[in-house]
């Protein structure tokens, strides 16, 4: 709060001085009227430009909502309860927001019909001053500077066919309402519906002293945590010496590191250079390209763009790729992975190598982050000291995980 008033401060000082200089030329107009008409406009101008600069500075209105945590009971086979909470923040360090409304939507995935499946939603509050009300009506509510409250979501499934579900995806629309534009926001929640074997009968695949097998899973969410996957699925089948290579997808969709194409605004280079782009791709979107300006810098993209373009004239390829960062070559747009993340975009895994050092601490197993696909390419973003490179190529090299929705994100490598 005292930068706070230090700023109001110095920005009323600032006024004072202008209007002083406003009122000396409204003085000195009698008797040299040139002179005390310059002094006004200098005046003037001094408080527009100083109101202007405050109103630039002042901090913006952050309100988010996230999820916390769910649970999901089988009450019976023909109901399930899904209770989903969530925390609503307000950033801004010296200011107040409105969460104005909430509206939740749900999506249900399924391997069968959906029709037979009946869904009722509740929406609840939970203030700490104020009691929820029970008519799924959201009251507007005031937070306070860097404060926080929560809200409850319940979901009732009721139906024949809910063994065929395999996911839920609720989006959370709620509204920002403070000093600045009254902005609609999306807060999303996935869940994975789907009971997996963790003793699945493995697909083995050999050549010459290598054997590697994919391993299915439920679907990965940023509310699973990498070794607990590991222990769940991998460590029933594991050997001394195996190597576990996980998705380079599925290492970012468990940290959360994807975003929906509501949340990125695509500027002018974004909307330009994206028709440079290959049909198909993840950067011949204005909002695949947008999250790589993001993350690089739009000027490290412009030159990237540059250089690449006259580096293809001398048939050279890649360059824009190795000049535009490490995500360039990483992100997959919408359409980009199995559903419900096929709505989203999702980037390349936050410090690799940091994670795997951390699944390995935590697991004991050599692991590495891949990115693979149909073409026969491997790349290794990141691999504890005791994985051998040229296995996981060799292991790869046919995309045994597929780029589909086999929901195999890890693949277990052993050498005979």
């Amino acid at each position: 709060m005292a930068t706070g008033s230090m700023v109001n401060r110095g920005v009323l000082g600032w006024v004072l001085v202008g209007a002083g200089l406003s009122l000396w030329g409204v003085g000195r107009w009698a008797w040299d009227s040139r002179a005390g008409l310059t002094q006004l406009m200098a005046g003037l101008l001094l408080i527009l430009g100083t109101l202007l600069y405050w109103l630039k500075t002042r901090p913006a209105d952050q309100l988010w909502v996230e999820p916390k945590g769910w649970t999901l009971t089988r009450e019976t086979p023909r109901q399930w309860l899904i209770r989903a909470e969530f925390v609503a923040r307000n950033l801004n360090p010296l200011l107040e927001v409105t969460l104005a409304q909430v509206s939740p939507r749900l999506h249900l995935l399924s391997a069968g019909s959906s029709e037979g499946i009946h869904t009722l939603l509740r929406l609840r509050s939970r203030h700490e001053d104020l009691p929820p009300r029970h008519d799924n009506y959201w009251q507007a509510y005031i937070i306070g500077p860097q404060s926080q409250t929560g809200l409850e979501l319940e979901l009732e499934l009721t139906g024949d066919e809910l063994s065929d579900l395999r996911s839920a995806w609720v989006e959370l629309d709620y509204i920002q309402y403070g000093r600045q534009q009254r902005t609609l926001k999306t807060s999303h929640l996935i869940l994975p519906l789907q009971e997996v074997d963790p003793l699945p009968e493995l697909n083995w695949q050999k050549q010459e002293h290598l054997s590697w097998a994919p391993i299915p899973t439920h679907l990965l969410t940023p509310s699973d945590d990498w070794p607990a996957v590991i222990e769940r699925y991998i460590r029933p089948h594991a050997q001394s010496g195996d190597i576990v290579t996980i998705s380079e997808t599925a290492a970012a969709i468990v940290q959360g590191h994807f975003r929906h194409p509501l949340q990125v605004k695509p500027g002018l280079l974004a909307r330009t250079l994206c028709y440079f782009f290959p049909s198909k791709t993840s950067l011949s979107s204005s909002y695949g390209l947008q999250t790589l300006i993001d993350c690089s810098g739009p000027w490290r993209v412009f030159w990237a763009f540059v250089v690449g373009s006259l580096a293809k004239l001398l048939r050279i390829p890649g360059v824009f790729y190795a000049l535009a960062g490490e995500q360039a070559a990483l992100i997959d747009d919408v359409t980009g992975t199995l559903p419900p993340y096929d709505q989203f975009i999702v980037l390349g895994p936050k410090d690799p190598e940091v994670l795997v050092q951390h699944i390995k601490t935590q697991t004991g197993y050599e692991i590495a982050i891949v990115d693979a696909n149909d073409l026969g390419e491997v790349k290794i973003l990141a691999a504890t000291s005791g994985v051998k490179g040229s296995l996981v190529e060799q292991a790869l090299k046919k995309n045994p995980a597929g780029n589909s929705a086999e929901q195999t994100p890890v693949v277990l490598i052993r050498a005979q």
